[in-house]
């Protein structure tokens, strides 16, 4: 019991001292701090010190404490993609009105898709809600999209099966992102569930890079394949009138 006191108190000290290094105007020194929070300056340096091994934080040219790199990747991250839904947004219902099914907005996550926002068709059927699941890159149209233009690269590792239809091969899987390539969007047909089709095409940065992908899904009760490469068409249209709108920027007001 003393082991876990000891423990918690730790972690307790160092989510105090992070949020007072987070929360505060000017960055403090270690001086600082160790009077603040009433602690010996060798306590409060070993625990700075691991926060700062950590990525959590990080000294400036004075010594003063700042946000590290973890923090302020994830802090550019969520902004990135706040960004990004507030501008593909009206695509999102132009693509679900105009084809009365599910219309989604995903970016790389950590090791799977990250889907940030969705616009749900008119039908009740395959009307999933699909943000904040967890999706591999190879068995989705977005992902496959993501993989094609180096957004993120293939995961480590065997390849999850997800139905029988799902590609497990890397080789199988490489020449499907030449296609990719190649035609610009990106398919799957009950790849990521049995009876679900989807296409997606890519949302690129004004220097090109691809940050993100726009997929329109359904049951292939409802969808052909020569629907699907229509839709595909379409995405790629409405997301190249936006941005030629802004001026290529993902990020223009």
């Amino acid at each position: 019991m003393a082991e876990l006191h000891s423990g918690t108190q730790a972690i307790d000290r160092a989510s105090s001292l992070l949020i007072h290094i987070l929360e505060s105007q000017t960055p403090p020194l270690l001086t600082e701090l160790a009077r603040i929070y009433g602690l010996p300056k060798s306590t409060t340096s070993r625990i700075l010190s691991a926060l700062e091994r950590q990525g959590l934080l990080l000294r400036d040219r004075n010594g003063a404490y700042i946000a590290g790199s973890v923090l302020t990747q994830f802090a550019r991250g969520q902004n990135h993609d706040s960004i990004l839904v507030a501008r593909m947004h009206s695509i999102l219902e132009v693509l679900a009105n105009r084809t009365g099914e599910t219309a989604n907005l995903a970016v790389a996550g950590n090791g799977d898709l990250k889907l940030i926002d969705q616009v749900d068709g008119q039908y009740l059927l395959s009307a999933t809600n699909w943000v904040g699941k967890s999706v591999p890159y190879h068995a989705s149209a977005l992902g496959k999209v993501l993989l094609a233009y180096a957004a993120v690269t293939i995961p480590a590792g065997r390849l999850e099966k997800r139905t029988s239809k799902t590609i497990t091969s890397r080789t199988k899987l490489l020449e499907e992102l030449e296609t990719v390539r190649k035609k610009g969007y990106a398919l799957i047909i009950d790849e990521l569930e049995e009876g679900l089709v989807a296409v997606a095409a890519p949302i690129r940065e004004h220097d090109g890079r691809v940050v993100g992908a726009i997929s329109v899904s359904g049951p292939s009760t409802r969808l052909t394949q020569k629907d699907l490469i229509k839709i595909g068409d379409m995405i790629i249209d409405e997301i190249a009138t936006l941005q030629a709108n802004h001026d290529g920027k993902i990020g223009a007001a």
